[in-house]
């Protein structure tokens, strides 16, 4: 089941800070609504509006349901306005997420281990904080004119015991419905054919404009499709780059 991204960030979110006027005008259509009904939303500036905004094909209405879905969600999973190293200690500890590079539309990296997870060894409310702590991350890394970041999801060695339908649909529900439109671009790579059964499971969870972003990419389409989406430089050694992770 191979899922192909077009790449529109050259004409929705990527360089792209001054807009439309139409558009900019509908953000300041969903501030008003949204702030007469939650100040917090005042904390919010234009451009996650503006997400909130294109997550919902620009319709105000939807777009104010899931932005104040958001800032309700933010006050009780970030109470001190983010979430500290010590919240997810033991997530960390297991070393299944690293940052580094960029791709060649300026998107920060982050590369996942699959095989690393044990839903028998996680606490379902302290994963669900780590997966936004690892969204607030790799935003911070993001340059400037940049919203989206990429994703390489490493599949090696991944057997049933590291399934988690629970914990991939509750990490799908934090990226969809409180990070929208952050997400550019997702390889999934040494994808076991058993791992199938699980995508099926956790397909209907993925929205439309979501599951455009996952590419399934073959053993033999490895090099070339990487080397094609992330320069040398910027491309770790374990799949034929220079970088050091």
């Amino acid at each position: 089941m191979d899922h192909f991204v077009t790449d529109d960030e050259h004409q929705r979110g990527h360089g792209d800070s001054d807009g439309d006027a139409a558009e900019w005008k509908k953000v300041a259509e969903l501030r008003a609504v949204v702030e007469a009904q939650d100040p917090a939303a005042k904390e919010e500036d234009d451009f996650a509006l503006r997400r909130f905004l294109r997550a919902r094909d620009h319709n105000i209405g939807k777009a104010s349901t899931m932005l104040l879905q958001y800032l309700a969600w933010k006050r009780v999973a970030k109470p001190r306005g983010s979430i500290s190293d010590d919240e997810v200690r033991g997530e960390i500890a297991k070393d299944r997420v690293r940052m580094q590079g960029f791709d060649r539309l300026n998107r920060p990296m982050a590369y996942l281990y699959g095989a690393r997870h044990f839903p028998a060894h996680r606490d379902l409310g302290e994963f669900k904080r780590y997966v936004a702590y690892v969204l607030d991350k790799i935003c911070t890394r993001l340059p400037v004119r940049q919203e989206k970041f990429a994703v390489l999801i490493d599949m090696k060695g991944w057997g049933y015991a590291n399934c988690d339908i629970r914990g991939y649909v509750a990490a799908l529900e934090i990226m969809q419905g409180y990070y929208p439109e952050r997400l550019g671009r997702v390889f999934l790579i040494h994808v076991p054919y058993m791992f199938m059964t699980a995508w099926k499971m956790v397909y209907p969870f993925i929205d439309d404009r979501t599951r455009k972003k996952f590419v399934f990419v073959a053993d033999k389409d490895l090099k070339s499709t990487l080397q094609g989406a992330i320069d040398e430089s910027q491309l770790p050694e374990e799949y034929g780059g220079k970088l050091k992770l």
